[in-house]
């Protein structure tokens, strides 16, 4: 495969075109709307509110209190996008001037009314925050109203002061022994409360404190309790300097069920319920103190049971049928989960009630075939169809097993300049995962050892045959044995210990005989064919919070291969280790990437990401396989510099039409990147960005300037630019317009490029971290 890299591809053309973009985005938004407002009317520009604490008074987190009220002051402004109102402008445009397609076309995504200052009630406004802030412990506060008039623009803002006085704070929290028949068990829970002597009054966090009690006593087995049966009591009474006594009381006329405890008689499971059949008799399976209902055996019992954390004579727990519902959900073979609770009142006693489950199992189609026709574009300059098959056998050994064969076969031709234009590049692979819903491991684990997930077992075999035009065939065969568990909802481990690849490469043109000819580092990184080893990567996804403004991601992985072989492998001639006279690749190699993001609003935040990545080879190896070595620039890399473009270190490669990319690569790998996400209107998300990362080679046979050194910072490529993006329930379309700031392939001293009138285009698929 040959290409151009680094040397500036004219994108002229695209630059006048996004300028084009820009200029009449900026037509369209920066109009005035001042014309159309009524002569009569003030437009409600913001909000403001600033408050004051008494001199005597201790208040905490005064600025979340402020962000809190804020919420409550209605109606909203109209949006403003960098200080600019386009919603407004395109309603105004359409309702009072006549308006062409386009603004009638905007008018409906991301037109808004108007909001005036004779919509806003003051009166009725203080009263909301004033019940609010007594909702908060704030009793008697001091809310006054004002109106700052700007009549030359036409616009209005109003003010709310608030005066905090000092806020009431708890004394004592205890039960109301006398009305609740339970006194024990809700004294356990009021034991163990979040809320604490010295908390202010908060009427929010009572109603958490509800909830928490309830949640907790249904985990005890109070199938029937309900929060709304609980209710607290403030007493100020005993005080003079605003303190209060809080007590929990049970309302009157509970239902005696609502106070007992439920305990599981039977656990009934359908592994073949079909949803809307008549119901037929079916023969059942005693097994582990389990009912197994079904007409064949569908699924085997014995295989069924670990996943099922619910267990006769254990107390009723919304835990425990959360759990048992998740397990079920990740076997890979049903489509529906629905587990049912029946009361038995024939069996019910003093003390406890009594609780039949049934688990119903809708299964999945057993086969199925799927195909995916893509079109796609790549940043190395090649596009082209991608037919992808897959065929599915679900359930194969009545155990849960998944059997997946994937075939697919890809078409590229490269679009671009020179002499490149027109190779081609043609892939096909065939491949078959085995997973079992089990850990197929010589040693047996305690069935609660893996409370949240049941660990998987996934056996994969591919061919892989790759031709590149006028250079190469490379024809790869991969193997692998490992697990996958999902240790909680945020963490998950994947484990292979057996890890094979076995690379032939075939078909070598002269052209690529001389590349790999004049780069020993590069032939050198082909010579060993084999890769044998482990794999084992860990992830944190905190991205997936929804409770937090701070979340992180962590990735890291860990690659050792050969140290296996090497105990056993005879020396060939060279005195390497070699298996049936293949020697094998011995490498080290390690990776990290770490994310953080920060939310601005619902819709915007921004987003980090940190990577680093180093592979260390030894014994038989004296540089990293080429399929391990590391690679920067591209859509999900450093954005302003194209695949595989950068590094590795200060090296220039030669400017000519007949250089490859091969060249460019190393074994060790240092990015940053820093991206504000912001909406547009509706599915459009917009962003803007900086990116900066390199590659090198610590192993000082790599190209010249390729090599690490403490001089790292001054050898960064660093880009920035911005994107649009279609996020439409989480499918994402990215486009990104990056140019290059610092090119270290520059000589020293002129590698500050500022090269805004060569930007790089990216298309993707997903965020890029």
């Amino acid at each position: 495969m040959r290409r151009i890299i680094n040397s500036r591809i004219n994108m002229m053309s695209i630059s006048r075109s996004v300028l084009a973009i820009v200029v009449a985005a900026m037509f369209f938004t920066s109009c005035n709307v001042q014309k159309y407002i009524p002569e009569d009317e003030l437009l409600l520009d913001a909000y403001k509110i600033e408050v004051n604490v008494d001199s005597a008074a201790t208040v905490k987190d005064v600025k979340a209190l402020k962000a809190e009220l804020q919420k409550v002051l209605n109606p909203e402004p109209n949006s403003k996008i960098l200080g600019l109102q386009p919603g407004l402008y395109y309603h105004y445009k359409v309702k009072k001037d006549s308006a062409g397609f386009i603004s009638r076309f905007l008018e409906r995504k991301i037109g808004e009314e108007p909001v005036y200052l004779s919509q806003v009630e003051e009166e009725g406004t203080r009263d909301i925050l004033r019940n609010r802030l007594e909702n908060r412990g704030f009793f008697f506060s001091g809310i006054t109203s004002g109106v700052d008039r700007d009549t030359a623009a036409q616009r209005a803002t109003v003010k709310y002061n608030i005066q905090l006085p000092q806020p009431y704070t708890m004394k004592t929290y205890t039960v109301d022994r006398d009305s609740i028949p339970f006194y024990d068990v809700l004294e356990a829970q009021v034991k163990e409360s979040p809320i604490k002597v010295g908390s202010r009054f908060d009427l929010s966090a009572m109603k958490l404190e509800r909830e928490r009690i309830d949640q907790n006593l249904k985990n005890k087995g109070y199938y029937n309790f309900n929060s709304g049966f609980l209710i607290f009591q403030a007493d100020t009474n005993q005080y003079d300097n605003r303190k209060f006594d809080l007590f929990l009381k049970l309302k009157k006329d509970v239902p005696s069920k609502s106070v007992k405890p439920y305990k599981v008689s039977k656990v009934n499971i359908y592994p073949h319920h079909i949803v809307g059949a008549d119901s037929v008799a079916h023969d059942t399976t005693r097994y582990n103190d389990k009912n197994f209902i079904q007409d064949i055996e569908f699924f085997k019992p014995k295989r069924l049971d670990p996943f099922i954390v619910i267990e006769e004579g254990d107390l009723y727990s919304p835990k425990k049928s959360k759990g048992t519902s998740r397990r079920l959900g990740t076997i890979g073979a049903y489509k529906f989960v629905n587990i049912e609770y029946n009361e038995i009142k024939e069996e019910a006693n003093d003390s406890l009630n009594f609780l039949e489950a049934n688990i119903f199992l809708s299964p999945l189609s057993k086969r199925s075939i799927r195909a995916e026709l893509q079109g796609v574009t790549k940043s190395n300059d090649f596009a082209g169809p991608n037919l992808g098959v897959t065929f599915s056998n679900r359930n194969l050994f009545k155990g849960g097993e998944v059997l997946n064969i994937n075939a697919t076969a890809a078409y590229e031709v490269q679009i671009a300049s020179g002499d490149q234009a027109g190779l081609t590049s043609t892939e096909f692979a065939l491949g078959a995962d085995l997973i079992f819903p089990r850990l197929l491991f010589p040693y047996k684990f305690d069935k609660d050892f893996f409370d949240y997930s049941v660990p998987k077992t996934k056996i994969g075999v591919e061919v892989d045959l790759l031709t590149r035009s006028q250079l190469y065939s490379l024809l790869t065969f991969t193997t692998n044995f490992g697990y996958i568990w999902q240790a909680n909802k945020y963490v998950t481990h994947e484990l292979d210990p057996i890890s094979i690849n076995y690379v032939n490469l075939l078909n070598e043109s002269e052209e690529f005989m001389q590349i790999r000819m004049d780069n020993p580092f590069l032939d050198n990184s082909f010579e060993q064919q084999l890769i044998a080893g482990s794999i084992y990567s860990f992830t944190y996804n905190g991205l997936i919070r929804t409770d937090r403004r701070s979340m992180f991601y962590v990735n890291t992985i860990l690659d050792v291969a050969g140290n296996s072989l090497s105990l056993v492998a005879p020396e060939n001639d060279e005195g390497n280790g070699a298996i049936f006279g293949q020697e094998f690749a011995q490498y080290v190699k390690a990776d990290v990437d770490f994310r953080y993001h920060y939310l601005l609003s619902e819709d915007s935040r921004i987003a980090t990401r940190f990577f680093a990545g180093l592979g260390k080879p030894y014994g038989n190896s004296d540089v990293m396989p080429f399929s391990k070595q590391y690679f920067s620039g591209g859509a999900y890399s450093v954005r302003a510099f194209r695949t595989r473009s950068l590094g590795p270190g200060t090296y220039d490669p030669p400017q000519d039409d007949n250089r490859s990319f091969f060249d460019q690569s190393g074994n060790l790998r240092l990015e940053a990147n820093v991206e504000y996400r912001f909406p547009i209107f509706n599915y459009i998300k917009g962003a803007v960005f900086a990116d900066a990362g390199n590659v090198w080679n610590t192993t000082g046979n790599g190209v010249e300037g390729g090599e690490f050194t403490s001089n790292f910072i001054n050898e960064l490529g660093i880009g920035a630019g911005a994107g649009v993006r279609v996020d439409i329930q989480g499918f994402v379309i990215r486009f990104d317009l990056a140019a290059p700031l610092h090119d270290p392939s520059e000589p020293e001293g002129e590698r500050w490029v500022n090269d805004f009138t060569s930007p790089v285009f990216n298309f993707a698929i997903g965020y890029p971290f």
